[in-house]
C-alpha cells in the first residue's frame, strides 16, 4: 500500500473450505490474487473472504477479489455489509479524510453483489470445513463495524486494528485510534474479550503474527491509556489539537524504537498517523466532556 511492502497482512486459512482474512486495499488486490495462486488457490477454490472491518486498508479489495474468486462468500460485520454492496458513502467519507491521495493509496472499492455478502454477527462463525470454525465476536473501539476472529483449530486470533498496530521490525506496538468512532472503554473491553478466548497467537493486520499474547494485550491497554492521558493533559493545558499532536510525538519520542528507522516510521505514519490517532482521541474526549455536562 502506498508503495510499501509489509504494511497490511492478508491471511490464507488452508483447509476443506479455504478462507482469506483481510483483502488489503484495492490497489493490492492483484498482488493478493498472485500470492494465492502461488499457494495453489485458484479462482474456483476460495470459499470465503472475511474482513475484520470495512476501512479501505482492510476491505478495499473486496470487490476485486470477489470478482477474481466467484465462488467465495464475502463475510463482514452487520454494520459494514451494506457498504460493501454500495460503497458510495464509505468512499465519500474516506475522500473527506484522505483528499486527493485516496486513489493513490487505496484505489476504488468496487461494489459486491448483495447475494454474496453475509453479515457476521457476534457469536456467528465461518465454516472452514471438517468441523473447524472461524468464530466471530464484536470488537469495537477502533470502529463499531469491527469483529475479532478466532480459529477453533489453531487458536489464532485475527485482531484487525482492535489491538493496535504492531511493527515487526522493532516490536513496537502503537494504538490505532482514528476518528470518528474511537472509544477508550469499548476498546479496552474488546481487548479483554480477546484475552478471555485464550488465543495461541495474535495475527495483526498491521503487521504479522505475535505469540506472546498476554504481554502484547497488556501493552495494547497500556498504549491506549497512555495516548489518551497525553491528549487529556494537552487539553487541560489549553493546547489545541495540532499542539496536542506535537506533544504526543515529543512525549513518545524515546518510547518507540521505530523512531530510529525513518523509512519504517514513514510507513507507520502513512498507515496509522499520529495526527489521525490524536484527532480520534480528541473527538472521544469531546464526547466525554459533552456527556459530563449534560
Amino acid at each position: 500500500m502506498g508503495g510499501y511492502d509489509g504494511i497490511t497482512a492478508g491471511y490464507l486459512i488452508r483447509g476443506e473450505r479455504p478462507a482469506l482474512v483481510e483483502t488489503g486495499a484495492a490497489r493490492s488486490a492483484g498482488e493478493v490474487v498472485r500470492a494465492l495462486a502461488g499457494l495453489g488457490v485458484g479462482p474456483a477454490d476460495l470459499a470465503t473472504i472475511v474482513v475484520t472491518h470495512i476501512h479501505l486498508d482492510h476491505a478495499g479489495g473486496v470487490g476485486d477479489l470477489a470478482a477474481a474468486f466467484p465462488n467465495a462468500e464475502v463475510v463482514v460485520h452487520p454494520a459494514g455489509a451494506r457498504h460493501l454492496v454500495d460503497p458510495s458513502r464509505l468512499l465519500a467519507s474516506a475522500a473527506r479524510v484522505f483528499g486527493p491521495v485516496l486513489d493513490e493509496l487505496f484505489g476504488p472499492l468496487l461494489p459486491t453483489d448483495a447475494g454474496r455478502v453475509r453479515a457476521l454477527g457476534d457469536g456467528d462463525a465461518v465454516d472452514l470445513g471438517g468441523g473447524r470454525r472461524l468464530e466471530s465476536f464484536d470488537s469495537p473501539g477502533h470502529a463499531r463495524h469491527h469483529v475479532g476472529l478466532l480459529d477453533s483449530l489453531t487458536g489464532d486470533l485475527y485482531t484487525g486494528d482492535a489491538a493496535g498496530v504492531w511493527t515487526p521490525e522493532t516490536e513496537d506496538l502503537r494504538p490505532a485510534t482514528p476518528p470518528p468512532e474511537f472509544d477508550l472503554g469499548t476498546a479496552i473491553a474488546s481487548l479483554e474479550k480477546m484475552r478471555e478466548r485464550r488465543p495461541t497467537r495474535l495475527l495483526f493486520s498491521h503487521f504479522g503474527p505475535v505469540s506472546d499474547v498476554g504481554t502484547t494485550l497488556d501493552r495494547s491497554v497500556e498504549e491506549l491509556r497512555l495516548w489518551v492521558e497525553l491528549v487529556r493533559e494537552a487539553r487541560a493545558d489549553g493546547l489545541d489539537v495540532d499542539h496536542a499532536v506535537s506533544r504526543v510525538r515529543e512525549r513518545t519520542l524515546e518510547r518507540y524504537a521505530v523512531r530510529a528507522l525513518p523509512e519504517v516510521e514513514a510507513k507507520l505514519e502513512l498507515l496509522s498517523s499520529t495526527e489521525a490517532d490524536v484527532h480520534g482521541i480528541w473527538r472521544y474526549l469531546d464526547q466525554q466532556a459533552a456527556l459530563e455536562n449534560d
